[in-house]
């Protein structure tokens, strides 16, 4: 429940104004309906007994009748004004929410970003944070607003009619209906988590099928997975949460036959006693009938909890909040990017001292007291076994892995102190996963120089041997398909590496980049690295000899 309640403090600090208003039209309209039922039964009775004591010629009709049209209007603009305000400020609350998820995501540790798998993160985008606007619409609001409502009509019928009758009725929702809906959430709880983990892994397998349908064809498998789909949602569907649903309607029925059949008991003994006139134990009768609508749509709430608690404690785990810009550090005096020709400076581009890793999630060491530098225009590649490190020292070096011990400086200045636009306009990493989208070939290159003219584009295709193919295939508008599906996994790989290119680093960091491909080639993509960028300086992990005989220099970790 904790997660529910830090979910609704969300919403409601982002729309407080907006679901304050519509709380109070909410407690309107419950107002509204109960007076009108209880007026008019009034009203009836006491023209009736006007009628039958003859005087019925003096017996005011109009003002009651116009107090009945004037409620009757008033519940059907204030209901539509409360749920105008309360829908509206749901939905713009929980665009903020998946606002801040995705900067939670963000914000996240590079290891986190790639452990995150897309129909998971879809299923807290969509699923959950839609199943978070019944805690605002079909929990607290209602909830509140049938306390608030039932408390009101009973101090209102403690002073119309006896108190007897005014506890009666009070006690009556509030005790029976919480003796209803408990059991009901206990046994419903279970049930709804289970139809919303079935949803969901419906979802997620549907989205491996659609992203994966080649390479399961090719094996075989998709029958496999469409079956596996079809169980979950055989599962999803095999829940009975209605029929649950259903039954706490119909308790909430005969609770409120109950109760106004109650009322009317004690308005009869009362009006015979002579403590109450019949037209006051008519509308408290008829008060206790519109009670009803208090404590109707709790049923719904009770059913969805388990569901909206499973997903509030989803989101609340996955919402990390964006971390608060600190002050700006000073402008960086940096060079001007290699475009051109660049003065000849002593100052290594990148400087790593008495460097220390930590393994994730373990307390031993990776990497310790490493030392290395690189100056413009030279390459360093890092070698050694698999596990060794590399790689982690290439995150490091990017700014995207904690540091144990030891300083890193680019360009002279620490890692840490800059800003992170200016970063990573100065540093480019290549890591060993290729991250492409749907979409032409120009548009996956202008990811990284969105005014990049063609000619330019052309160029780093070039340097990374894909101009042919990508000539064959129709031009710089060719069109990838999702995660570059059209290209194989080394073209991907070289496309990615033309568009890191076109960054002009002042550092680039490659994690494997030849591989994959034959030895020509490698040697090709390499010399055209250096073509490009003659002054760039590169430090790259190596596996190949290729790279090993392109570096300047060789650093093998342990």
């Amino acid at each position: 429940m904790s997660a529910l309640f830090y979910i609704f403090r969300l919403i409601l600090a982002d729309q407080k104004a907006a679901l304050a208003r519509g709380a109070l039209l909410g407690i309107v309209v419950l107002v509204m309906g109960a007076a009108l039922l209880g007026l008019s039964g009034w009203f009836i009775t006491a023209a009736a007994a006007a009628g039958l004591a003859g005087l019925g010629t003096v017996f005011d009709v109009f003002r009651p009748s116009a107090l009945v049209r004037m409620l009757a209007l008033a519940r059907a603009a204030a209901r539509y004004g409360e749920r105008l305000l309360t829908h509206e400020a749901t939905l713009r609350a929980l665009e903020s929410l998946r606002l801040r998820l995705l900067s939670g995501y963000l914000a996240a540790s590079y290891e986190r970003m790639l452990a995150v798998r897309g129909p998971q993160a879809l299923n807290r985008l969509m699923a959950d944070i839609d199943a978070l606007d019944g805690v605002p619409l079909r929990l607290v609001l209602p909830i509140a607003s049938a306390v608030a409502v039932q408390a009101l009509a009973g101090l209102l019928l403690w002073w119309l009619v006896t108190p007897a009758i005014a506890l009666w009725i009070t006690l009556g929702w509030l005790c029976g209906a919480a003796l209803i809906l408990l059991p009901v959430l206990k046994r419903a709880a279970p049930q709804s988590r289970r139809r919303e983990a079935a949803a969901q892994t419906f979802r997620a397998r549907f989205i491996d099928l659609i992203r994966a349908r080649r390479d399961l064809a090719i094996h075989g498998e998709l029958q496999a997975q469409l079956a596996r789909i079809l169980d979950a949602d055989d599962r999803r569907f095999g829940v009975d949460l209605d029929r649950i649903e259903r039954g706490a309607g119909f308790w909430l029925s005969l609770l409120g036959t109950l109760v106004a059949a109650g009322t009317l008991y004690a308005g009869i003994t009362a009006v015979q006693a002579g403590r109450l006139e019949p037209a006051f134990a008519a509308l408290a009768f008829f008060a206790a009938l519109a009670l009803a609508e208090t404590v109707a749509p709790l049923r719904r709430a009770a059913a969805d909890l388990g569901r909206m608690a499973e997903a509030a404690r989803r989101v609340r785990r996955d919402l990390v909040a964006t971390p608060e810009a600190g002050p700006v550090p000073a402008p960086l005096a940096a060079p001007a990017l290699p475009s051109g020709a660049v003065a000849e400076t002593a100052m290594a581009t990148l400087k790593i001292e008495n460097l220390s890793l930590a393994r994730p999630g373990r307390p031993e060491p990776l990497i310790e007291h490493l030392t290395l530098s690189v100056a413009p225009g030279e390459t360093v590649a890092l070698t050694g076994p698999s596990g060794c490190g590399k790689s982690t020292v290439l995150l490091a070096a990017g700014g995207l892995r904690p540091l144990a011990a030891g300083t890193i400086r680019l360009l002279g200045r620490d890692l840490a102190l800059w800003p992170e636009a200016d970063l990573r306009g100065a540093l480019t990493l290549l890591p060993q996963r290729s991250a492409l989208m749907a979409g032409t070939v120009a548009e996956n290159l202008r990811l990284a120089a969105p005014d990049m003219d063609e000619e330019r584009l052309w160029q780093v295709l070039e340097a990374v041997e894909l101009q042919e193919l990508v000539r064959e295939r129709g031009g710089l508008s060719a069109r990838l398909g999702p995660r570059g599906e059209g290209f194989s996994g080394g073209e991907a790989r070289r496309l990615t590496l033309a568009r890191a290119l076109l960054r002009q680093p002042h550092m680039l960091l490659l994690d494997e980049p030849t591989e994959g491909l034959d030895q020509p080639t490698a040697e090709a993509v390499l010399a055209g690295i250096r073509a490009v960028l003659p002054r760039a300086a590169i430090l790259m992990a190596s596996h190949r000899a290729a790279e090993r005989a392109f570096a300047n220099r060789l650093v093998a970790l342990p």
